[in-house]
């Protein structure tokens, strides 16, 4: 649905307008003047939009390759003549005289001594432990009171019977168990070790060298003598530079009153005039049938932003309905 501004000069109620009475005094609105767009007309709609920065295209020089220089080569010039020379210089050569080895036998470690670990059990005993099974406690019997030192306490029941407490000692049971006598632990054994005898080759005398006098050896040849020697010729290359186009913000977006259509002024011909010059500039994919969506606001926002128009998330500035010369 569309959202409609505040409607100047004129009372508003659901997004139409309602011409106020012959000689009614304006309505009042409690709203602060800032609140309210500067110098409303009657019949007309307003709302707070975005209005978008505006840039300005330059053009400026660059230089995208500094100036250089470039070293051109002239050869020398060259002639051939016939000259004795010396083929070969006189040299000397080192002849290499080898080393004598002769043939040892040594006694060679192909294993170190180390040591082991060796695991020592535990050694176990048997023991005698005296575990009480039941203990010492008193019990009830039936007996005489004459003669009988044990009686601690004696009473007659109604039936005449006499009853002594008797002290029962308490009684035990020797009982067998296995006990460590000797925790288990480890030792360390030593491995020697071992040794092979090798047979190998020694160097007796070092290798040496002599030297051997080789003499010049001489020729006749063509040689190639330089006429002119070789020049550097220094040419310029001069920079290259390219133009660019530079955008540079002539004014800051902002947000500010402004006239947007409405229902007084968005009848469903209008509408329809307006997605069709929308669907005619190619942002207006629905369907052409008078009512105001978010297919229709979001195309003319989009039309607006590709013209610097102000744009709203909920309303149609009337600068889109002039840009694309609708009358409404």
């Amino acid at each position: 649905m569309l959202s409609f501004g505040v409607l100047a000069g004129a009372g508003a109620a659901h997004g139409q307008a309602a011409a106020p009475a012959q000689g009614a005094p304006p309505p009042q609105s409690a709203a602060p003047a800032s609140d309210l767009p500067p110098n409303p007309k009657s019949g007309e709609c307003y709302a707070r939009v975005i209005t978008p920065a505006k840039y300005e295209e330059k053009t400026e020089n660059v230089v995208v390759k500094e100036a250089s220089q470039k070293v051109q080569i002239v050869p020398a010039k060259l002639e051939t003549v016939e000259q004795k020379v010396t083929l070969k210089e006189e040299s000397t050569r080192l002849e290499i005289v080898p080393a004598v080895y002769e043939t040892v036998q040594e006694k060679v470690e192909i294993k170190p001594e180390s040591t082991r670990l060796v695991a020592v059990p535990a050694t176990y005993k048997t023991t005698v432990e005296q575990v009480m099974v039941s203990p010492a406690h008193t019990e009830w019997h039936r007996g005489t009171a004459l003669g009988n030192s044990k009686i601690l306490n004696s009473r007659k029941s109604e039936s005449g019977e006499l009853m002594c407490l008797i002290e029962v000692p308490a009684v035990y049971k020797a009982v067998s168990k296995t006990v460590i006598d000797r925790p288990a632990s480890s030792t360390e054994d030593k491995i020697p070790a071992e040794y092979r005898m090798v047979t190998k080759q020694v160097m007796k005398t070092p290798p040496t060298t002599r030297e051997v006098k080789i003499p010049a050896v001489y020729g006749t040849v063509k040689v190639v003598k330089v006429v002119k020697a070789t020049e550097q010729q220094k040419i310029e290359i001069p920079a290259v530079t390219k133009t660019i186009t530079k955008r540079e913000l002539v004014s800051a977006e902002k947000v500010e009153w402004r006239r947007v259509v409405c229902a007084v002024n968005l009848n469903k011909d209008n509408t329809m005039a307006l997605q069709k010059a929308l669907q005619d500039g190619g942002f207006y994919k629905g369907p052409i049938d008078g009512v105001i969506g978010s297919m229709t606001i979001n195309a003319a926002n989009s039309y607006a932003a590709t013209q610097g128009l102000p744009t709203g998330s909920n309303y149609i500035v009337h600068e889109i309905v002039e840009k694309l010369n609708l009358q409404f």
